[in-house]
């Protein structure tokens, strides 16, 4: 038997780590049925997300894990397999020649503008649908971004 008591901070917070989880898993396979539809069955979600936050920008793969977007060696592997496929470039930079700056080329502008239309037509879904408002969106980053300031707090600074 299932015990929900949603008064219970602990019940709440362990229910709250999970959604975020499911979230994030939900936002790849949506991803991916969008790259399906457009016919990318090449890309992978992880790596469609890689794009669109490289966006516009031009940075190496040290600068992409500090701002916080991956981790670990699955960055080096999955800009390896982008530049492969085409969807992004790589060249030394003119200052240090260890570091690599990463661009998108246009093929990899067509994923990152694809994936900003699908956020774009959800958050208007959303919106319309009063599933959530400005005000709650708002307050609902505030909060998620307490959350992760707070384990990052914990990394840097010891638990």
């Amino acid at each position: 038997m299932n015990d929900y008591n949603f008064d219970d901070p602990k019940f709440l917070f362990h229910d709250l780590l999970s959604l975020v989880e499911r979230l994030h898993r939900r936002l790849l396979d949506v991803i991916k049925d969008q790259l399906d539809r457009a016919g990318l069955e090449d890309l992978n979600p992880v790596q469609a997300l890689l794009v669109y936050n490289i966006g516009e920008n031009e940075m190496t793969a040290g600068e992409l894990k500090t701002r916080g977007y991956y981790q670990g060696s699955n960055v080096s592997y999955n800009l390896k397999k982008l530049v492969e496929m085409g969807y992004m470039r790589h060249e030394r930079s003119d200052f240090d020649r260890r570091s690599v700056r990463i661009s998108l080329t246009d093929e990899g502008y067509v994923v990152r503008d694809m994936v900003e239309k699908l956020y774009q037509n959800h958050l208007e879904e959303i919106l319309a649908d009063n599933l959530l408002s400005p005000e709650e969106l708002k307050s609902l980053r505030r909060n998620l971004r307490n959350l992760e300031r707070f384990w990052s707090d914990k990394l840097h600074f010891g638990m």
